[in-house]
């Protein structure tokens, strides 16, 4: 090998920061803790029941009885917060989602019975109608087929309320309606739940990454799309504007949702703003790096906590994953 010769000596080798691993964990910029995981659950009604979702392998809807017995788990790895979505059966939806105030509904019950079990697990529950929505939308729906926002916003209040006196931490708002944010603080606050957090999802695109999580609650729009009230993929300008809204009316955290294809909104949102943001790295994003892995195209588990790592480093305090059981098992032998 020939002599390597340098015009000037290099004054600055980059390398040597990275020269073990002992130097590297040393100069981490980032850091990812089990703590910053929140675990979305699917659960169903009944007992005693689970079933797979073929396009999100190794995840399953359950009843609560069975979602009880995997919490167990979950609070000994450590993951302090669940997300629970409801499938609901065809027979409970009608247009106006009246089924998503009730108090003794699947949400309702689950959230009353997870606090029983486990008192410190913070439990975030989804606030929008598409689950018991008989046109699958996340807004009711009108006879010409306009999605109403201020006609929303009502049962949303009404879900929001419900949500708190069965005792959630933190109800959030994925509708995208517009005002929802200031609404649901206010009949919040008037209910006696000044204590109960919003975490609105702020900067929720119109994305093709959402189909599996669609199979999971059979929950896809029954005509049209979401695009007259989800995000255009193509705006940023325009998350800050839903950000500071949702802010201004009283969000405690605000979320960007999808994740990886929106690291740069994620980026934005924390230097722009002062306050906790969270991300939701969504059922499309999972299905795609499992795919790959079942067929041995990529490392699983390498692929999974670099892209964890990746939305804490562009500014997410915590991270809304259906990896969070791996994740948190990884994590727990550093």
């Amino acid at each position: 090998m020939a002599e390597a010769k340098y015009v000037l000596p290099l004054i600055r080798r980059p390398r040597r920061n990275r020269k073990s691993a002992a130097v590297r964990a040393m100069l981490s910029e980032t850091t990812l803790t089990v703590k910053d995981l929140v675990y979305p659950v699917f659960i169903m009604e009944g007992e005693n029941k689970e079933e797979v979702i073929p396009s999100m392998p190794g995840i399953t809807r359950k009843t609560v009885d069975r979602l009880l017995v995997e919490l167990e788990e979950v609070v000994a790895l450590g993951i302090p917060a669940i997300a629970p979505f409801p499938a609901i059966a065809d027979s409970k939806k009608d247009k106006k989602a009246t089924a998503s105030y009730d108090p003794n509904g699947l949400v309702q019950h689950c959230v009353r019975e997870v606090k029983k079990a486990f008192p410190d697990l913070v439990i975030m529950t989804d606030v929008a109608l598409d689950p018991f929505n008989s046109d699958g939308h996340d807004g009711i729906v009108s006879e010409t087929g306009e999605i109403l926002n201020d006609e929303t916003v009502e049962v949303l209040c009404r879900m929001a309320v419900s949500h708190a006196e069965a005792g959630a931490d933190f109800v959030c708002p994925s509708d995208m309606m517009d005002g929802r944010i200031g609404a649901i603080r206010e009949a919040l606050d008037d209910a006696g739940y000044e204590s109960v957090s919003i975490m609105a999802y702020s900067a929720k695109y119109a994305s093709a990454f959402y189909g599996p999580f669609r199979d999971a609650l059979a929950s896809a729009p029954k005509e049209g799309d979401k695009k007259t009230y989800q995000m255009d993929p193509a705006n940023s300008k325009e998350a800050m504007v839903e950000v500071q809204l949702d802010i201004e009316e009283g969000a405690d955290v605000v979320m960007v949702k999808p994740a990886s294809a929106y690291l740069d909104v994620v980026y934005r949102t924390a230097q722009t703003f002062e306050i906790p943001v969270s991300t939701y790295h969504v059922s499309g994003e999972y299905s795609m790096i499992m795919a790959a892995a079942l067929n041995g195209w990529i490392d699983k588990d390498a692929v999974m906590m670099e892209s964890l790592l990746s939305f804490k480093r562009a500014g997410a305090s915590f991270i809304w994953t259906y990896f969070a059981k791996d994740a948190a098992r990884i994590l727990q032998k550093k």
